[in-house]
């Protein structure tokens, strides 16, 4: 940073503690600033402009109007660069009081002043100008308008291109650095807004299978020779007429052989059905799982193992423990129980 900015930017140093006083003795190597008592040269010289332009405020203006006769054209002519040289003056004589208006420093408010107030005079000068042109009559405070715009845009010299003068431009150089008022700092980048993820689909409802088909599809399969003959190989008995124990207990070795054949398809049925298998997946970070209206409803990660009941592709339908079932879109890296 040069100088001229250091200058420029003295006046925006945050209230903190640490932040260095603009009104701290010199270093030993920086020359001393001399001025007109406790103010700077260029300081004398603009509350000098203020000074003519306040007094000449009073005369008349248009016909026998003064400037403070005409409503509030007043505040933007000199009642604004009378507030920023007052400023001026109360930040010499009190160090501790007044340092910013808002985001701007005492000289950069000061600048804002007599720039408002220069443009504002160029407009009564042209439109003085314009009825002159029109009607060929010249009024009699013609002339004021013309001296207030001339101070005024000298103002704008001694403030805005003061640091670029060779004496007046003391005023501005060897000031201590200071930290930047947050409103004037540098802005922060913008980062655009990740994309509304995809409504997902409902998820469709597998229709229950009724009980009869199950069980009688696997009826046929059913051999009861071959049941018989495993279970009474081992056992070497002839046939009797008539009913013993043994022809009882036959029976029912049979009875029990035959119900142990028909509960083997209704165990293996569901495995053979088109239905969707849950299963554990661990997630490498936190992601959030989704509702069907995109909106987060909780999160799974690597700490927890998470249940999914269904498997789209790219999309898995998780539940959580208290029963809330939800979409989980980024199923890149996961970890299937």
């Amino acid at each position: 940073m040069t100088d001229d900015a250091r200058g420029v930017y003295a006046d925006d140093e945050f209230a903190t503690s640490d932040a260095p006083d603009s009104d701290a003795p010199a270093d030993a190597g920086e020359p001393p600033q001399h001025g007109v008592g406790p103010f700077s040269l260029r300081e004398v010289v603009i509350g000098g402009i203020w000074l003519v332009a306040f007094v000449l405020s009073f005369l008349p203006v248009f016909g026998a109007a003064s400037l403070w006769s005409l409503g509030l054209t007043w505040i933007l002519t000199i009642g604004v660069p009378t507030a920023a040289v007052f400023l001026l003056v109360l930040r010499r004589l009190s160090p501790d009081g007044i340092r910013r208006v808002g985001s701007l420093g005492i000289d950069q408010f000061v600048s804002v002043a007599f720039s408002v107030a220069a443009v504002y005079w160029l407009t009564l000068v042209w439109q003085q100008v314009s009825i002159t042109v029109n009607t060929g009559i010249t009024s009699s405070g013609s002339w004021l308008i013309w001296v207030e715009f001339i101070l005024m845009v000298a103002g704008v010299v001694f403030t805005v291109f003061a640091p670029l003068l060779p004496v007046f431009g003391e005023d501005f150089r060897h000031r201590p650095e200071s930290l930047a008022h947050p409103n004037a700092r540098r802005l922060r980048p913008m980062t655009a807004r990740p994309p509304r993820p995809a409504r997902p689909e409902p998820v469709p409802t597998a229709p229950a299978a009724p009980a009869a088909e199950t069980v009688a599809p696997a009826a046929p399969e059913i051999d009861d020779s071959t049941a018989e003959t495993s279970v009474f190989e081992p056992f070497d008995f002839e046939p009797q007429t008539g009913e013993s124990p043994d022809a009882v207990d036959d029976a029912s070795a049979t009875t029990t052989g035959e119900t142990v054949v028909e509960e083997q398809p209704v165990t293996a049925q569901p495995t053979q059905s088109g239905a969707p298998q849950a299963f554990w997946a661990l997630a490498p970070e936190e992601r959030d799982v989704l509702d069907a209206s995109g909106t987060p409803i909780f999160r799974v990660g690597p700490t927890a193992w998470a249940l999914v009941i269904e498997d789209r592709g790219e999309v898995f339908v998780v539940r959580h423990e208290d029963g809330r079932v939800g979409y989980l879109h980024d199923v890149t890296g996961v970890t299937r129980g």
